[in-house]
């Protein structure tokens, strides 16, 4: 809104508070000095914040420092006074002690520390030139020419550089498998462990571990890897004991199962905090391979399938998904293709994680009597291509003989259909091939 100009009052003399001109050098009426600069006020009064000092009123402030104690008044910041969260629970740092939050069950939605820290300003030795570290620097994947500043963006067009996890290759032996972390999702939360070792009688046997973090659980990366590693581990070093492989799938299943138990009581500084914290959670599923006997193991929605060198010979899924859709089914209520049509089919009853209702490992024997396939993989990849069938038929030909390139076949074929999940793919031949068996 517009305002009229307004023309200033005249100053006033300080003594009798008579209008003076601004040039007049005493005052026309007590004769005061008006070139004297009058003493500043002795105190700088401190307004409260709240505006009352009655207990209840807003937090209470420290009380000033008593005149002529001779110290300087003590500085108070805001962080020194306690405080509540919106929900009205002690801010980490301020919590009251122990016999007021014992039970309370609240989970901080802040760690102790910032998740981000101020940058530095560059080191000017370094920008001349003078102690820069030595090595090559990285090289853009995307415009080949960029320099990959430590953020991990091309100083040359911007582009984000892939995270270690973003895709993984791994061949060992006659097993390999591939890890996307497709197009839509932001990381990658799928793992997997892959290996190959000897029985005692020097029989070879291979084997995959292939793991999906529960997306809606905290951290499922680290979850998937957790369960993935812990169950590798334990099969190969069951195997070569003489364990029976069927046995040691459970076994593995275990410990996986352990491993992701272990993460959710982990202290609070090494957790991601949310308002709404559920422990860490992932599927997962598995194989061996010896050759004469093939050996599976799963807990949730990720599958194994069974597709033979002689393509006239049907495939076969071999392991039934911890799901609603699979409940559905099971229970006659619903066809296959009804269910799986349904906005529920995903939802899974079985995974692993500390809150889980009941761990239930799965685990299954076969003796194929042909040569062929093994295909380990998430639902990035089943979704797909759902049934035996439909996967059967984009599996390589050879597939036993060049199980990498295989992997990455199946791999493309999730990302060519949209890639709307991480894809993980693991193929063993079978039977385990007899040469090259050793430890992984």
């Amino acid at each position: 809104m517009s305002q009229m100009p307004q023309q200033a009052a005249l100053p006033k003399c300080p003594s009798c508070a008579e209008p003076v001109e601004s040039g007049d050098l005493f005052c026309g009426a007590c004769g005061y000095d008006l070139s004297v600069v009058p003493a500043p006020p002795q105190d700088h009064p401190t307004l409260t914040m709240n505006g009352s000092d009655a207990p209840g009123d807003g937090v209470a402030w420290p009380a000033p420092e008593p005149a002529g104690s001779g110290a300087a008044p003590a500085a108070h910041l805001p962080a020194d006074l306690p405080g509540t969260d919106s929900g009205g629970s002690p801010l980490h740092g301020h919590e009251p002690g122990p016999e007021a939050s014992a039970g309370s069950g609240v989970r901080f939605d802040r760690p102790s520390e910032p998740d981000e820290y101020p940058l530095q300003a560059p080191d000017p030795r370094l920008a001349a030139g003078a102690g820069a570290p030595a090595g090559p620097a990285q090289v853009c994947v995307a415009c080949r020419a960029g320099r990959v500043d430590g953020d991990g963006y091309c100083e040359n067009c911007g582009h984000a550089q892939p995270r270690e996890r973003d895709h993984v290759e791994r061949e060992t032996g006659p097993v390999a498998a591939v890890s996307d972390r497709g197009l839509r999702h932001h990381r990658n939360e799928d793992a997997f462990s892959v290996g190959h070792t000897a029985l005692p009688d020097g029989t070879p046997a291979a084997l995959a571990i292939v793991c999906d973090g529960v997306s809606s659980a905290t951290r499922p990366d680290d979850a998937s890897l957790a369960a993935s590693q812990a169950a590798g581990d334990t099969l190969l070093a069951a195997l070569p004991r003489g364990t029976h492989p069927q046995q040691a799938m459970h076994e593995a299943i275990v410990a996986a199962a352990q491993a992701v138990n272990a993460l959710a009581e982990e202290p609070a500084t090494a957790r991601e905090h949310a308002p709404h914290q559920n422990a860490p959670a992932c599927t997962i599923v598995g194989a061996v391979v010896t050759p004469g006997l093939l050996v599976v193991g799963w807990v949730g929605d990720s599958r194994v399938y069974w597709v033979p060198t002689d393509r006239t010979a049907p495939p076969a899924r071999l392991t039934e998904d911890d799901s609603w859709a699979a409940q559905m089914v099971a229970a006659g209520l619903m066809s296959e293709a009804e269910a799986y049509a349904d906005e529920r089919a995903h939802a899974i009853t079985g995974w692993l994680g500390a809150d889980a209702y009941e761990l239930e490992p799965h685990t299954a024997s076969f003796k194929p009597d042909r040569p062929g396939a093994v295909v380990v993989c998430t639902d990035g990849l089943w979704n797909y291509a759902e049934t035996a069938e439909e996967l059967g038929e984009i599996v390589p030909p050879d597939a036993a003989a060049r199980p990498l390139h295989s992997a990455r076949v199946l791999v493309g074929h999730a990302l060519d259909g949209g890639g709307h999940d991480n894809v993980t793919v693991a193929v063993l031949p079978f039977p385990a091939p007899s040469q090259g068996a050793g430890s992984a």
